[in-house]
């Protein structure tokens, strides 16, 4: 074999097209999991505990973020084991739920949804960045610097995302252990700030819920479930490149479970003790960090928050621009890698200047989590129950005329059914992720994104259990034993 294709082969392996082999696997637990957190820390955690602290109480803040955070993550990062065992990523698994056709598309509109989460984490970074050399007397125009700023940060990620998993590796042994130590810095400073008293006695303003705390609860639980949910389909990418299913699936669920919910709760935690100090900011609870810890602790913690703030930024768009255009490539496997960084960093940067996302934070999570949860609830049923985590890869990589996962002109009628079905019974049955209206008790048990997920499960479950599931696993007669 000539050295182009070798090499050829080596660059696929590590962008999805081809299986990664035990021998090729470069992450140990803590690669992963250092990898994995500083994927999760960017400065959208302080939006998204901003969020919690506005309408909850000290103590039912750290009880929302953690609980939804942890139950649902560690549910969803189940099917991580087999990403591990057989050196695939989930979009790929998922040619066998949604077929490969499905797959093409779905990963691309969630991909696309995904992205957005990436210009949120670039305008932070722009609006940090003014406001921070705004306390050293330097004033900057923020109708222009802003987009120029959060543009750079987008291209400095896409530089990471093409140097690949080792450049994001090595960058985030240094990085993420220094912003993790931060974190627990800026968590002791607000305690020191703020008399703990003052945490402790604070009550949000429910009206808008009614004046139901089990309202303003849940509602906020919403928000965290979609959270753990924004998760689930990057999620099960990096852990393909870990050397043993333990690690993959440890080193991805702490990550997501506790070390994102963390600096959620640190976010909260902030905004609590600035609010406790200052008021609110423009009627609503601050949610940049350089603001608050320039408030909090002076100039010193400003430039702490610098290093935060840049590094975490400009990590995240690296890891986030390399997992979700593997998650595109799953479903579109000719189209080079390095074309679709490029593109994303285009988009990506659009959606930065044009500035919804940010604008419609939570209607935006929602939106996309319910897009999400139904694959997530038919990942895990799938994976432990209907295919019994036994996958056909000659038919998912379409070798030698195995055509398993083709199903009706490459669509799972089934596996697609499920998400439209269960999207649907949700925004009229439930909760609307748009006008954020309620519109059933279920959502106080399950919330609307959660609903998504069990009503996905549970119908994908019930298919398997009629003559439909003969259509669900074709790929039993090619089953390759593991």
């Amino acid at each position: 074999m000539s050295n182009k294709n070798v090499d050829y082969i080596k660059q696929e392996t590590v962008t999805g097209a081809v299986p990664m082999l035990n021998t090729d696997r470069q992450y140990s637990f803590w690669d992963l999991f250092l990898s994995t957190s500083g994927f999760a820390i960017a400065t959208w955690c302080y939006t998204q505990g901003a969020v919690c602290a506005q309408y909850l109480s000290f103590k039912q803040m750290l009880i929302n973020i953690f609980c939804f955070n942890i139950v649902w993550v560690f549910i969803e990062c189940l099917p991580v084991l087999f990403a591990t065992r057989y050196g695939i990523d989930l979009w790929i698994w998922l040619r066998s739920v949604l077929g490969k056709k499905g797959v093409a598309i779905l990963a691309t509109v969630i991909s696309m949804a995904n992205f957005g989460w990436y210009a949120v984490d670039s305008q932070l970074f722009a609006s940090s960045m003014i406001n921070l050399v705004g306390k050293f007397g330097v004033l900057l125009n923020p109708a222009v610097w802003e987009p120029l700023l959060g543009v750079l940060c987008v291209v400095i990620g896409t530089l990471i995302a093409l140097g690949g998993p080792d450049v994001i590796k090595w960058s985030s042994r240094i990085l993420v252990t220094a912003l993790l130590i931060v974190g627990v810095v800026v968590v002791g400073l607000c305690f020191f700030s703020v008399d703990f008293r003052t945490l402790l006695a604070y009550q949000p303003d429910i009206s808008d819920f009614g004046n139901s705390k089990l309202m303003a609860f849940m509602c906020t639980g919403e928000a965290n479930v979609a959270f753990a949910f924004s998760w689930s389909t990057q999620a099960l990418v990096l852990p393909r490149l870990a050397k043993t299913e333990r690690s993959g699936y440890w080193g991805t669920s702490l990550s997501y479970g506790i070390v994102a919910p963390f600096f959620v709760a640190a976010g909260g935690v902030m905004a609590l003790a600035f609010f406790s100090k200052f008021g609110l900011s423009n009627g609503v609870f601050e949610s940049d960090p350089t603001v608050m810890l320039a408030a909090l602790g002076g100039p010193i913690w400003s430039l702490l928050s610098l290093l935060m703030v840049a590094f975490a930024n400009i990590g995240t768009q690296g890891a986030g621009s390399y997992v979700n255009c593997m998650i595109i490539k799953s479903g579109l496997p000719k189209v080079s890698y390095k074309l679709l960084v490029l593109l994303a960093m285009v988009y990506v940067s659009i959606l930065t200047v044009w500035g919804w996302v940010t604008d419609h934070f939570t209607k935006f999570i929602s939106i996309a989590a319910f897009i999400q949860g139904p694959i997530i609830g038919m990942a895990v049923v799938d994976y432990l129950i209907v295919k019994k985590r036994k996958l056909s890869l000659k038919s998912a990589y379409n070798i030698d005329g195995h055509n398993a996962y083709d199903f009706t002109g490459g669509f799972n009628l089934v596996g697609l059914g499920v998400v439209v079905i269960s999207m649907l019974l949700a925004v009229l049955f439930v909760y609307n992720p748009i006008t954020a209206v309620v519109k059933s008790n279920i959502f106080l048990i399950t919330t609307g994104s959660g609903f998504t997920c069990v009503c996905g499960a549970l119908l994908y479950w019930l298919a398997s259990l009629t003559p439909l599931k003969k259509y669900m696993l074709r790929d039993r007669n090619e089953l390759e034993i593991v």
